[in-house]
């Protein structure tokens, strides 16, 4: 081969690489969901008409996620435990959208209550129709050291997060395969690929949620256009913190922190819905260094383990010291 063929094919792959490199280091999602941003179909041709259910959508993601499908013309079931917050959600999604009254539907829902999920699964199709996706949101966090947790937080951690987003696809995957179409959209996080401290029970309830819905996509081969998805955001403005479970059920968090290195809900939830538009099956969605970690733990372990233990240990660090833990990889610990 001529030798100066050989030196134009090794700039183009130097220079792929380093495009590439750049790329990563300016990206806030995985480069699939990042190419669907830029050559996929667009969310609001793809949702527009279609049933959505979000539960824990009174706040947070949820809320987020409500006023962007609202946008994109999707007719939308609100769950969570608080009514009053479901109203005032509803009605800014009707301020804000071209959709009626009765394209949205209030339906409070508590995940613990499981002997309800079919009832209100019912509810939703005798409303709608039909139901065309599922965005199993709801959810709580934790922020604790093991060592000092009572097992029953875990217990209502599994309860809430595993086995009530379990409960409610129960009741909906039966319609779906039905109809042989639809969207069983789950949110999960960072530490349900990587372990964090603070969240052993959260994490755990993560990674379970991870490994349930990686065997159900396998069980459902036979049903090609029914989506199992998972999202795994990382840091994200919320009040996920000042809802978290601490060392004891019922006792709160005393200081939720600043948001201020966190992405921006309204961001996150645009990338999921693009994400679902184009039937991504996991979205890894954070900003840097976060983004780094979903990377490393899935391609190089070894370093993954070293690089959590260096900045868990500051984190655990900073909690120790009352500095705000979500900060603990920008924020340097209190001094006496």
């Amino acid at each position: 081969m001529d030798c100066s063929l050989i030196s134009a094919l090794c700039y183009c792959i130097s220079l792929y690489f380093v495009i590439q490199f750049v790329r990563f280091i300016f990206a806030d999602a995985d480069f699939t969901l990042l190419w669907a941003c830029i050559a996929g179909t667009k969310p609001e041709t793809k949702l527009k008409g279609l049933v959505v259910w979000i539960t824990g959508a009174s706040s947070g993601i949820g809320e987020e996620l409500a006023y962007q499908l609202a946008g994109c013309g999707s007719r939308l079931v609100l769950s969570a435990r608080r009514e009053e917050e479901l109203s005032k959600v509803k009605r800014h999604c009707l301020e804000c959208s071209n959709l009626s009254d009765q394209d949205i539907f209030v339906l409070p829902l508590d995940l613990l209550e499981r002997t309800s999920h079919e009832e209100k699964t019912k509810a939703v199709i005798q409303h709608f129709g039909k139901l065309d996706i599922l965005i199993n949101n709801a959810g709580r966090s934790q922020r604790s050291l093991f060592l000092e947790t009572n097992v029953d937080v875990y217990q209502a951690l599994m309860e809430l997060n595993f086995l009530g987003t379990v409960s409610l696809t129960k009741q909906v995957l039966p319609h779906m395969t039905q109809r042989g179409t639809g969207s069983i959209v789950t949110v999960s996080s960072v530490v349900g690929i990587a372990g964090a401290p603070l969240a052993t029970g959260y994490s755990a309830t993560k990674h379970a949620l991870q490994g349930f819905f990686n065997s159900l996509r396998s069980e459902l081969t036979d049903f090609p256009k029914i989506l199992i998805s998972t999202v795994c955001p990382g840091p994200v403005v919320s009040k996920i913190v000042e809802n978290s479970f601490t060392e004891e059920v019922g006792k709160s968090v005393p200081e939720a922190g600043s948001q201020m290195h966190k992405m921006s809900t309204h961001r996150c939830v645009r990338l999921t819905l693009v994400g679902i538009a184009n039937g991504v099956q996991e979205m890894w969605i954070a900003n840097q260094p976060f983004l780094l970690i979903y990377y490393l733990w899935q391609y190089a372990p070894t370093w993954a383990w070293s690089l959590t233990n260096v900045l868990g240990k500051k984190r655990v660090k900073n909690f120790k010291a009352g500095v705000d833990a979500d900060s603990a990889y920008f924020t340097k610990p209190k001094t006496s």
